[in-house]
């Protein structure tokens, strides 16, 4: 029988069972395996339902509880700057203004999909900041790193890791920014 998990971190899953996430290493890929935070929870989802309004719908998960990654990218004198950027799923990230302020690029835009998965080593709508390539920067949300407990992807669609907002905010790489745009 697995462990309770912690009140919050079961609010944050609506009703997905939860269990430690190194008692399931088969829901994630080997790199996020190796970047979980210590007390990170995973459930298995069914991967149609995958999607963050599907899955609040079905499963009772809070929008203030479930964040987003995309990967964004943009040049400066030649060099890309990439960055997986982390917002809670009631916003979205402003890739215009802060994202691109955040990375000092020209112009940022999303990485194309099979570019992201590709390198990420994650399937697309699964993408997680937990395990990025070590070049890839990290732009957590504030919202993102004030939420206690978080619902967010796991590399994969078929599940989803429950992870603290300050354990993604202490991910090598990481920063703390205000890029989300609300409403």
């Amino acid at each position: 029988m697995s462990p309770v998990p912690p009140p919050g971190a079961q609010a944050a899953a609506g009703d997905l069972e939860l269990v430690p996430a190194l008692d399931r290493p088969d829901l994630y890929p080997g790199t996020v395996r190796d970047a979980l935070p210590a007390d990170a929870l995973v459930c298995e989802i069914d991967p149609a339902r995958a999607d963050t309004a599907t899955l609040a719908a079905t499963h009772g998960v809070p929008d203030e509880a479930s964040a987003n990654c995309v990967v964004v990218g943009g040049k400066r004198d030649g060099e890309e700057r990439i960055a997986a950027c982390v917002v809670l799923a009631s916003t979205r990230a402003d890739v215009n203004n802060a994202v691109k302020r955040a990375l000092d690029v020209r112009k940022a835009s999303f990485l194309p999909q099979d570019r992201a998965v590709g390198e990420a080593g994650m399937e697309y709508g699964g993408i997680t900041p937990v395990g990025v390539p070590a070049g890839w920067r990290i732009l957590v949300d504030t919202r993102v790193a004030a939420t206690e407990w978080l619902l967010i992807g796991s590399g994969v669609r078929r599940s989803k890791l429950v992870v603290r907002g300050r354990d993604l905010a202490a991910l090598p790489g990481a920063e703390v920014v205000d890029i989300a745009l609300t409403g």
